[in-house]
């Protein structure tokens, strides 16, 4: 397992229909580090943003794509997703805000 800091393993949010509509009952999506773990997710997001507590972390791998440029074959990057639920008394994260 590589040695990640709080500050690798959140990628960027993920801003979709989908993932806004979740917004509501407080589900952020977010890409993060494919050697992230759930446990390095949730500490992640409580120490880069102040005030959320986090409930639950569901996690998504996905497979690089198989790409081809004429005869050549290659493989895209694999990613991770992690919806990450907050408690109810936690405040919201503001990089989602006013979206």
């Amino acid at each position: 397992m590589a040695d990640l800091k709080y500050y690798d393993i959140i990628l960027k949010p993920v801003i979709t229909e989908a993932s806004m509509a979740g917004i509501e009952s407080k589900k952020y999506t977010f890409l993060v580090h494919p050697d992230a773990t759930k446990i390095q997710v949730k500490e992640a997001v409580e120490k880069m943003f102040d005030g959320a507590k986090v409930a639950s972390v569901h996690t998504m791998n996905y497979a690089g794509k198989t790409k081809r440029r004429g005869m050549i074959y290659g493989k895209t990057a694999k990613k991770k997703k992690a919806i990450v639920q907050l408690t109810a008394e936690s405040k919201d994260i503001e990089i989602f805000q006013g979206m």
